[in-house]
């Protein structure tokens, strides 16, 4: 992790995910692991729960280095990740799939 001009950075891994029901915490619905209603057009991110304490809690905001805008923090991933984001996609799995996984540059306010 590095800081610089009050950000700090960390390299993790980003993978994709969907409204699909069977990608939800909560099925059917889009509610996220904190109980946000999550809707397609929303800049959101879940984080693996390592983030948390680095200051990647929920409703955190956080640029994705390659991508334009910020996103919010509104989800948790499952324990056994580590440094790693979900980015939201809504609906469009083809593109959620294009995406896949790969490295990159995440950067928050420092706390």
């Amino acid at each position: 992790m590095a800081e610089r001009d009050g950000e700090l950075s960390l390299v993790v891994v980003a993978s994709a995910y969907t409204l699909r029901p069977q990608e939800t915490k909560d099925y059917a619905k889009g509610v996220a692991a904190w109980g946000d209603k999550l809707k397609p057009g929303m800049k959101a991110v879940a984080v693996s729960r390592d983030l948390i304490p680095l200051g990647l809690g929920h409703n955190a905001v956080v640029t994705i280095r390659g991508l334009s805008g910020k996103y919010r923090v509104l989800d948790k991933m499952n324990k056994r990740w580590k440094r790693r984001i979900d980015i939201l996609f809504g609906h469009d799995l083809e593109l959620a799939r294009k995406w896949g996984k790969r490295k990159v540059v995440i950067s928050w306010p420092a706390p």
